[in-house]
């Protein structure tokens, strides 16, 4: 009994170890970001949420989050249109160089993003698109098609092509087919792909401190440059709130599968 009790206790013991060595940091953040002063500092002398007002009343600030949430939006979208017939016609057809295909797609994965930054640089500033938000959108679409080509792929390994082929054999074509039968089904991956293609722009910093400028500066590189340059405490703010974004999705994503679970067992229960 007392050695079942140890070996359920450990692994529990482990995790809540684990998680609190992994939050205590962004705690700390959390603390500092209420913090009175014109620099980071801790413990702070005084709380106060003038950190919070300069973030929420600068321009300095606003439009550089503004411009993440565009681009990381329209890098997600465009890549979900890039990669999604790439990983189809990888999942149904064999064609010469396949494997080529496969690694030059994996090579944004490969490749350093000092690498990746210098050569967007040169590239695009032959294009003019150096200081735009259509470069960054680019470039950061181009960062995630390998995630979400892989997350697409392995989806489509373990998809059913019966249905598909049943659609065509009664008459339905190649549209109404992704729409009522491949996209249905494949929705939660295309969901998760774009979660992530929209993360890794957001949170990208190298190749944005190369190619955004200040005309199309992102929340991360405001930030860089503010601990650069300043300690600005309103970095802690913006981490703080970036933070609970994301503390409050889990909580309803864990909320919603509680509550699917505790659905499907009423339903279990009715029928028996």
């Amino acid at each position: 009994m007392t050695s079942r009790l140890q070996s359920s206790l450990i692994p529990k013991f482990l995790a809540l170890s684990i998680g609190g060595f992994l939050l205590l940091p962004m705690l700390l953040v959390v603390v500092m970001s209420f913090g009175e002063g014109t620099s980071l500092r801790f413990p702070p002398r005084a709380f106060t949420i003038d950190s919070y007002i300069v973030y929420f009343t600068s321009a300095g600030w606003m439009v550089p989050t503004l411009n993440s949430f565009i681009i990381a939006g329209a890098s997600a979208a465009i890549t979900l249109l890039v990669t999604t017939p790439a990983a189809f016609a990888f999942a149904l057809f064999d064609f010469p160089g396949k494997r080529l295909v496969r690694l030059l797609i994996m090579m944004p994965l490969m490749v350093p993003f000092i690498v990746m930054a210098l050569a967007y640089f040169f590239f695009f500033g032959q294009l003019r698109l150096l200081n735009t938000m259509v470069g960054v959108v680019i470039a950061h679409a181009c960062l995630a098609v390998p995630i979400v080509f892989l997350i697409q792929s392995a989806n489509l390994k373990s998809f059913d092509w019966t249905l598909v082929r049943a659609s065509q054999a009664c008459g339905a074509g190649h549209f109404r087919t992704f729409r009522y039968i491949c996209l249905p089904l494949l929705r939660p991956s295309f969901l998760v792909a774009g979660l992530f293609a929209f993360i890794t722009s957001f949170d990208e910093t190298v190749i944005a401190l190369f190619i955004s400028g200040r005309a199309a500066s992102t929340l991360p590189r405001r930030m860089f440059e503010s601990v650069r340059q300043e300690s600005d405490p309103v970095v802690a703010v913006v981490s703080t709130l970036l933070f609970a974004v994301v503390a409050a999705v889990a909580i309803v994503i864990a909320w919603r599968r509680e509550a699917g679970r505790s659905r499907s067992a009423t339903r279990d229960l009715e029928r028996e």
